[in-house]
């Protein structure tokens, strides 16, 4: 079984306070490629760091440009501190950007937010 050649994409970013999770899929949404911080070899609280995202991001970037994909659209969720690295990172890879969007979601006054920590 030959891997799927692809040309265009949509990257998912979602970044989390803990974690930075990528899924690559076609246009219709089929899934690629996948990754994240922890699969690239960071555990615990590494892998909220936005250095844990660009290498991901590096990582995933590699794969996908051995299927064949140069063009890719970016969405973005979350608002953990691993998305700009983890954007910057797979523009710097040599695929053309089509578009990036922010789908973050916010409440319409849901549920109470957990209070701050105090350390």
């Amino acid at each position: 079984m030959s891997k799927k050649k692809v040309s265009e994409g949509i990257l998912y970013i979602i970044a989390t306070y803990n974690n930075t999770k990528l899924t690559l899929t076609d246009k219709n949404g089929n899934v690629i490629l996948w990754g994240g911080a922890g699969s690239s070899g960071f555990k615990g609280a590494k892998k909220s760091t936005p250095y844990a995202a660009s290498k991901a991001a590096g990582i995933l970037g590699e794969r996908a440009k051995m299927l064949g994909l140069q063009k890719a659209g970016i969405i973005v969720k979350g608002v953990g501190a691993g998305r700009e690295s983890a954007i910057r990172t797979f523009a710097n890879q040599g695929i053309d950007i089509i578009f990036i969007r922010d789908e973050t979601p916010l409440p319409h006054n849901g549920p109470k937010p957990p209070k701050p920590r105090r350390v």
